[in-house]
């Protein structure tokens, strides 16, 4: 388990800002202006868990701040609150991106939580100069395309692909690998970093595409695929598989590879990072020993952490998950770059631009890290935790380079 740090608030330095009044606030005589602060994220379907891990940590984050008790004390402004659901599809989330856009009251998204979805929405979010902060796409070539409102508060694929190829082939010895991806922009990503560094590492190779399913994603693919898949895998004998994708899929290829009589290891990312990854699987025990990389730490030995797990299974009635405490630090890194705006320009100097300008000078302790960004919107800092499941739950083994 790792340690939180305290909330504290970090610098950030008010310059350029432009504009006497935002235009994006709702506005009254006698009465704060407010804000909308949105969640964009998978809400349903097969890996609807992961963004609802996401969702509660940034409804708290709204709550928690309008009190007037967190650690912001009272704010000259009310937050609301929305959310949009994806699902994790480049499809659907265009349209979120428009709505949200469309609605002058958000001042900015957390999010969108999948790659995919952010690749497709971001085009949208940039021209209208929304700032997202993802608490979770890790794909490289988001950071690329010059969206100068595009943030993220963990390491991406090109960090977390090698690291992890690092410590299977390198600390661990396993030099006979199968890498398989579901087809996703997540998934290939992360796949192709893995493959590339083992290979430089040594290790045998062998790669293939398992797509996604309809039953899981926006694939198309039938959950029957898995028991060719899985026989394809037990031929090649490798000592460990690596899975670029979700864990809805996931949990139906280690079904498939339990029947098949696989007794290699299997490791995947992030995607696959959560609980549900256990009850996606048939027979749940098949999901044992599995690991699962994260550029998110597991909390709760501090007072801080304790005091927002509690927060968030009042509101979620569930406990936290992966990417909830990512979540509530890219909510309220928002927050703190708005009253710091409101402390040093105004409150009416809180606008949509401002807000992205002071987002790229901020610094700020989260629970789960120090959060300053790169000019690219990439978070300074690359962490990656390795997780095993055991005994039906993912338990944190600690950093992979450690």
């Amino acid at each position: 388990m790792k340690a939180g740090v305290p909330l504290v608030a970090g610098a950030l330095v008010i310059t350029g800002f432009t504009g006497a009044a935002s235009a994006n606030s709702r506005h009254a005589t006698s009465t704060k202006p407010v804000f909308d602060i949105a969640y964009e994220g998978p809400l349903s379907g097969g890996n609807a868990q992961l963004g609802l891990n996401m969702l509660y940590s940034v409804e708290y984050a709204v709550q928690e701040a309008n009190s007037g008790m967190s650690q912001f004390g009272k704010l000259p402004f009310t937050l609301a609150f929305q959310k949009k659901d994806d699902q994790g599809s480049a499809t659907l989330s265009p349209t979120d991106a428009q709505e949200l856009v469309a609605n002058k009251s958000v001042i900015a998204v957390v999010g969108p939580a999948f790659s995919g979805a952010t690749k497709a929405a971001e085009p949208t979010f940039s021209a209208a100069h929304l700032a997202t902060v993802s608490p979770s796409a890790t794909l490289p070539a988001l950071a690329s395309y010059g969206w100068k409102n595009f943030f993220r508060v963990v390491a991406d694929d090109s960090v977390q692909g090698p690291t992890d190829a690092m410590w299977v082939v390198k600390k661990n010895h396993w030099t006979k690998v199968y890498v398989v991806n579901d087809a996703s922009t997540y998934g290939v990503g992360l796949a192709d970093a893995f493959a590339g560094q083992a290979k430089k590492d040594g290790a045998s190779v062998t790669t293939g595409t398992f797509p996604g399913t309809s039953q899981c994603s926006d694939g198309t693919a039938s959950p029957t695929q898995y028991t060719a898949d899985a026989q394809t895998v037990v031929s090649t004998k490798p000592q460990i598989l690596f899975y670029g994708g979700y864990y809805c899929d996931l949990g139906l290829l280690l079904g498939a590879l339990h029947s098949a009589g696989y007794h290699g290891k299997v490791m995947s990312g992030d995607g696959s990072d959560s609980d549900a990854l256990v009850s996606s699987t048939n027979p749940r025990t098949a999901a044992n020993g599995v690991f699962a990389s994260c550029a998110c730490a597991v909390l709760g030995t501090t007072k801080q952490d304790t005091a927002f797990a509690d927060g968030f299974k009042k509101l979620a009635h569930f406990p936290v998950g992966i990417y909830s405490a990512e979540s509530y630090d890219a909510a309220n890194v928002i927050i703190f770059a708005m009253k710091e705006i409101a402390a040093h320009a105004g409150v009416m100097a809180i606008t949509r631009q401002n807000l992205v300008t002071a987002l790229h000078s901020i610094s700020y302790k989260g629970i789960t890290k120090t959060i300053s960004f790169q000019s690219d919107g990439n978070i300074s800092g690359d962490l990656i935790y390795v997780n095993q499941i055991q005994k039906g739950a993912f338990v944190q083994l600690g950093l992979e380079t450690s």
